[in-house]
C-alpha cells in the first residue's frame, strides 16, 4: 500500500499508530516463539549446568523456529529478530563460559533503547512521531503539530517503561547474582518482562490512543 493509500486508510493519528503498533507486534505467535528459546535455555540449564548444550537447544530451537516460518511462508521477521539475540547472547556465554552472559545482551540492549527514547523525550523528538511519518511520507511533518508531539511523547514513555523496568530486575541480578540461582532468576524474569511488559505496555497506549483524535496532517500555517 503506498503512503497516500495509508494516509487517506487514517486520518487521525491515533488510528496511524494503532496500525503501525499492530506491525510492530508478532502477535500471539511471535510472542511464543520469542519465549521458548530462552526457556529451554534456561530450563536446560538448571537441569545439566551444561553451557554448550544449554545454547545448542536454545539456538537449535530457535533455527526450527525459523524453518516452520519459511516452510509455511509467513513472514520471518520476528523469529530473525529472536535468533539473532539468541545467537549473540549465545556468543557472549560462549565466550566467557558463564550461562548468565547469555542474558548480557539483551540488558544492554533494552538500556540502550531506554537511553534512545529519553533522548527522544528530552530534544521533543518522541521516537513514537516517525511511526507518523512512515505513514505520511514525510519523517518530520508530524514535528510541527504540537498536539501530536506531545501524544507522541506521552507514547514514548509508555514504549520507554518496559526497558527501563527490564534493566532495573535484570541488571542487579546480573551484576549481583551468581550460580544456578542467579541463571533461573534471569531466565525467568526475562520471560516474565519480555512479551508480557511489551504487550502491557502496547495496552497502554491503546487505551492513550482511543481517547482522541487527532488529525493526521498538521494545521497549515496561514500565508
Amino acid at each position: 500500500m503506498s503512503a497516500e493509500a495509508e494516509e487517506v486508510a487514517h486520518d487521525t493519528v491515533e488510528a496511524a499508530v494503532r496500525a503501525q503498533l499492530a506491525k510492530a507486534f508478532g502477535g500471539v505467535r511471535g510472542i511464543i516463539e520469542a519465549a521458548i528459546p530462552t526457556i529451554a535455555f534456561t530450563v536446560c540449564w538448571v537441569t545439566t549446568e551444561e553451557l554448550k548444550l544449554s545454547l545448542i537447544v536454545s539456538v537449535s530451537i530457535a533455527v526450527v523456529l525459523l524453518l516452520v516460518r519459511i516452510v509455511q511462508r509467513s513472514t520471518p521477521q520476528f523469529v530473525i529478530n529472536s535468533l539473532i539475540g539468541i545467537a549473540i547472547g549465545a556468543f557472549f556465554a560462549s565466550r566467557t563460559g558463564d550461562a548468565k552472559d547469555y542474558f548480557l545482551p539483551g540488558i544492554l540492549w533494552n538500556a540502550g533503547y531506554m537511553v534512545a527514547m529519553l533522548l527522544s523525550i528530552v530534544t521533543r523528538w518522541p521516537v513514537v512521531g516517525f511511526l507518523i511519518g512512515s505513514v505520511t511520507g514525510d519523517p518530520t511533518a508530524w514535528h510541527k503539530d504540537p498536539g501530536i508531539v506531545k501524544l507522541c511523547t506521552r507514547l514514548t514513555w509508555l514504549l520507554l517503561l518496559p526497558c527501563a523496568v527490564r534493566v532495573a530486575v535484570q541488571g542487579p541480578v546480573y551484576w549481583f547474582g551468581g550460580g544456578n540461582e542467579a541463571v533461573a532468576a534471569l531466565g525467568v524474569a526475562k520471560i516474565a518482562m519480555g512479551w508480557p511488559l511489551q504487550v502491557a505496555a502496547l495496552g497502554a497506549m491503546l487505551w492513550v490512543l482511543g481517547r482522541g483524535r487527532t488529525p493526521i496532517k498538521p494545521p497549515v500555517a496561514p500565508a
